[in-house]
């Protein structure tokens, strides 16, 4: 696995990385697991933008993938690692002993050819195996992590990330995220060992305007560059510096402003993110 350069035929590519896909095992994913994905160019239901800045991208099958890890106690064996490209990480195609097969997010040294397994029972702490966090032991790296039991895992799962277990008390574990924040979560909540692989995602550099318009991402404007009527930063003689601490477009300020309002589940949050 690494990071691959282009000749600099163009200015473009001089500065142009991405991936080598040294790790995967095929090119063709597994048609019975894909499903169609229609775009919606950042609309709601109602179909007023609610994200601005999407729109267009190259066109996407979904790979279904197994996230909450139900299928118990039955051994499955690596049969490729592939490409996603609605994700970060990489996937992994498991065939179960049964025959069954389902894509599970692939961790960091699961190779073609290995057994993973997954069980409310104690199990070998090796990547890709998945247990409930009361079977799992103190400083264990582990990924899609579940915040209810059986609802299927929810926390760390894009590419190099991975939370680890910090004690436990009571029905509930201390897990630190990859933001630092330290969090409880109930021990009958599965997550699987391991960290996520493709690390050397966060060093891809794009190198292009194209290359994020291919991802569905369309340029996005400057507040202090529109007019009045559509930004509070708009409008002004000459260049001007909005005249206000930095806010979104409806006005919510946008450096240091806490966001958020779920006074249910505060009492899980046993630390917050250090900036």
């Amino acid at each position: 696995m690494g990071i691959k350069t282009y000749r600099p035929v163009t200015s473009s590519m001089r500065q142009k990385t991405g991936l080598s896909f040294e790790e995967l095992t095929t090119k063709s994913p597994h048609k019975p697991l894909l499903q169609s994905l229609s775009k919606t160019g950042g609309r709601n239901s109602r179909g007023r933008i609610s994200m601005r800045h999407r729109g267009g991208g190259h066109k996407r099958q979904y790979r279904m993938i197994d996230f909450k890890r139900n299928k118990l106690d039955v051994p499955g064996v690596v049969e490729t690692i592939e490409y996603d490209p609605n994700r970060s990480a990489f996937i992994s195609l498991i065939k179960y002993k049964d025959g069954e097969r389902r894509y599970i997010l692939s961790p960091l040294n699961l190779n073609v050819g290995q057994t993973i397994v997954s069980s409310d029972k104690q199990v070998d702490i090796l990547p890709g195996n998945t247990m409930p966090l009361r079977r799992i032991p103190l400083g264990t790296v582990i990924h899609n992590i579940e915040l209810r039991k059986n609802k299927g895992g929810q926390l760390a799962r894009s590419a190099g990330t991975g939370a680890q277990i910090l004690a436990k008390e009571g029905d509930y574990a201390q897990v630190r995220m990859p933001s630092s924040e330290i969090r409880k979560i109930h021990l009958d909540c599965r997550a699987t060992i391991g960290q996520i692989g493709n690390l050397d995602f966060v060093n891809i550099s794009v190198g292009k305007a194209g290359r994020t318009r291919w991802k569905g991402r369309r340029p996005h404007v400057r507040g202090t560059a529109m007019n009045p009527v559509d930004h509070p930063h708009g409008g002004g003689e000459g260049k001007a510096k909005g005249g206000r601490n930095p806010v979104s477009p409806t006005g919510i300020p946008t450096k240091g402003y806490k966001t958020r309002r779920n006074k249910r589940t505060q009492s899980f949050i046993v630390r917050r993110r250090s900036k």
